[in-house]
């Protein structure tokens, strides 16, 4: 792909080819997508903890990582819960329109002592695939990389280049393991002299749920239809938040009868 096929929009993602090892390589400074994430926080009143948030920008990462590793046709997303600290931490990416959006759960997050890894993927009209993994550990990437050793069925590993860089290595088929294995963040950082890279492409990706208000009424137009006034209770608005980024909306009732009467 030639520097100019595609307009530098967003955050760029770079994904090698390593001649000889037989692995991708995925690379990106997640700067931009990062303070998009906590001018949304900012816009939707939310303050997560220090920790909670360097949780919620290492899936970001990964997520965006692993997606430019895919089918430009595929959707995936990832909930991750970790019972110790008791959080779920959702994140998407959307290979078609080139958007990742996640936010953080805290609260009415049930807690049945395990660790799980959820991810649903979609490619092009194919029905979406489930695939849970229960996990031993407990930071984003270490889940990541557990993950993919066992849905994937190829492992990965995710480095810290830089403070907001970060890359994502995994294996082909015949790859040299020994050598995969042994990476370290010192040879991560040595990569570009050490190794033969072959640039494969380059994607762009930027913080977007495409969320609004027509979507959040085409989601509770179905109980609209059987039950409004147990929708809005007697009143004449309902507050919702969206599921993907938290972005809150005020449906009034009128709205949403004028919509459902239009379908």
């Amino acid at each position: 792909m030639s520097e100019n096929d595609e307009p530098a929009l967003g955050l760029e993602v770079r994904t090698y080819f390593v001649r000889n090892r037989n692995a991708l390589v995925a690379r990106a400074d997640f700067g931009e997508v990062f303070v998009d994430y906590y001018l949304h926080q900012g816009t939707i009143g939310r303050q997560h903890r220090a920790a909670e948030d360097t949780m919620m920008k290492e899936a970001l990462a990964a997520v965006t990582l692993h997606c430019a590793s895919r089918p430009r046709n595929e959707t995936t997303a990832w909930t991750i819960h970790f019972s110790q600290p008791l959080v779920n931490l959702f994140v998407t990416g959307d290979n078609p329109r080139g958007a990742v959006v996640g936010q953080v759960f805290t609260e009415d997050v049930k807690d049945d002592g395990r660790n799980l890894f959820m991810s649903d993927t979609v490619r092009g009209q194919s029905q979406p695939r489930r695939s849970v993994v229960e996990l031993p550990e407990t930071d984003v990437f270490p889940a990541v990389e557990h993950y993919y050793g066992q849905s994937e069925q190829r492992p990965a590993r995710i480095f810290r280049h830089g403070e907001e860089d970060f890359v994502m290595v995994s294996a082909h088929p015949d790859c040299d393991m020994q050598w995969f294995e042994a990476l370290d963040d010192d040879a991560i950082r040595a990569l570009d002299s050490t190794e033969e890279l072959s640039l494969i492409e380059r994607r762009f990706y930027r913080w977007d749920c495409g969320c609004n208000e027509k979507r959040m009424m085409e989601v509770l137009a179905p109980v609209m239809r059987r039950d409004a006034d147990g929708l809005f209770g007697g009143g004449s608005s309902i507050r919702m938040s969206c599921p993907r980024c938290g972005a809150r909306y005020a449906i009034t009732r009128e709205a949403m009868e004028a919509h459902t009467a239009a379908k």
